[in-house]
């Protein structure tokens, strides 16, 4: 009974700091394109802005640097501590400006706080992979995907329709302070036996060994490959989905409902349920099932804005449909690539494998905008739709089915860490 309390605790704890760096995140994400588009600026520009996330790209530069500083639960703590009492600053600083007044600048602390957050995010992910035993780490994964999808929703659905009633100067101070209670947790966290040393301590100074042995494993770069195209067919879909429903005519309050809350709500529970669908058929058919999910998204998408009616009904669904495909989708990615990380570069080898996806992201969301400016929303979708395409015929040639039952296959990718 203690020991599942205390398992319990663990994961309350990496929830919490999940949850707390996804918030402000999914916020900005979701108000900053909305209020652009409100003033008229251009959908390239709004198409830009996917380059807020870019400290996720370059944050693999200075993830071995706290791989090699972190060999103690002590130390893994003072990471995550200052990297979110950064984060929560920044928003604080940003409460006081208006964005009309200074967007260039408010944009640009947003990018400084996510440094922060990304930061955060390596400590973090390190410390997940090494606090649970084989067979609970898809239980750290359910919290990592579940405080991502839970802070979407409050982020994109509930801070949105407050931010209409309330305004930027009373939000985000509320924010900050959220930012620094959800730390509290991680007070109490308390590590294995020693209860303080985590791994062993590296004695030599990071190497560009460090990021560029990840790259040199037997067989890496299929999945290198997989991480980059997996997620690209909705990445645009996701993108302009919110200054679409502002060119069809819904207001805040509507595209927070149904983009913010609805669609993040079935994420948050396709990512839930996507965890035992894994465990049930294994990563090889989880991998193909939900490639065509990904698909069929699309396809729907291309039907909506040229032959379906265009209203509450078939928008909530396509959004269930995206949000759906997409939380499925992130439990394939991130337990695959937890198989792929090498001993004392489990931070280093998970980022490089996140930002892998957040690389395409950019990537796909900032070239959405030129893309939907120039052929129409139709024609981004039937693009999103052959990438869809290709990513689905990829995987069906490059992963092969593995002769053993699902529970073997688990079992033995558990064993490879």
């Amino acid at each position: 009974m203690g020991v599942n309390i205390q398992k319990g605790g663990k994961l309350f704890t990496f929830f919490c700091l999940y949850i707390a760096q996804s918030i402000p995140m999914s916020f900005f994400s979701t108000v900053l394109p909305v209020i652009m588009r409100q003033q008229n600026f251009s959908l390239e520009t709004i198409g830009a802005l996917q380059l807020l996330k870019l400290p996720w790209i370059l944050k693999f530069l200075w993830s071995p640097v706290v791989d090699r500083s972190t060999h103690r639960l002590s130390d893994f703590k003072r990471w995550i501590f200052s990297s979110e009492l950064i984060y929560a600053s920044i928003i604080l600083a940003v409460s006081f400006l208006n964005f009309q007044a200074t967007p260039y600048l408010i944009i640009g602390l947003v990018i400084l706080s996510f440094v922060a957050s990304a930061t955060q995010d390596i400590a973090t992910d390190s410390l997940a992979v090494l606090s649970f035993s084989k067979k609970d780490k898809s239980l750290a994964n359910s919290m990592q995907s579940m405080g991502s999808f839970a802070g979407a929703m409050i982020g994109s659905g509930m801070l949105l329709l407050l931010y209409h009633k309330v305004g930027w100067g009373n939000l985000l101070p509320f924010l900050a302070l959220f930012v620094i209670l959800a730390l509290i947790p991680l007070f109490f966290f308390k590590g294995n036996k020693d209860n303080d040393i985590i791994r062993p301590k590296q004695q030599e100074k990071p190497t560009s060994n460090d990021i560029l042995g990840f790259f040199k494993q037997k067989g890496i770069w299929k999945q290198v490959v997989f991480l980059f195209f997996y997620y690209a067919g909705l990445i645009g879909v996701l993108a302009m989905l919110k200054p679409m429903l502002v060119d069809y005519g819904y207001n805040l309050k509507e595209i927070g409902i149904m983009s913010g809350i609805v669609g993040t709500t079935i994420g948050c529970l396709a990512s839930f349920g996507g965890g035992f669908i894994v465990r049930k058929i294994g990563r090889h058919t989880a991998r193909l099932l939900f490639a065509v999910l990904v698909l069929l998204t699309t396809i729907y998408f291309c039907l909506l804005v040229s032959v379906l009616p265009v209203n509450i009904a078939t928008l909530h669904l396509g959004i269930s449909l995206l949000w759906g495909s997409y939380g499925l989708a992130v439990i394939v990615v991130y337990t695959t690539a937890m198989d792929c990380v090498r001993p004392g570069f489990e931070g280093t080898d998970f980022t490089i494998q996140t930002v892998i996806t957040h690389l395409s992201g950019i990537i796909i969301g900032v070239g959405s905008g030129k893309v939907a400016a120039m052929i129409t929303y139709k024609g981004l979708f039937v693009v999103e739709m052959c990438i869809a395409a290709v990513s689905l015929l990829f995987i069906l040639f490059a992963f092969k089915k593995p002769p053993q039952s699902p529970e073997m296959e688990l079992g033995q990718s558990h064993e490879r860490k």
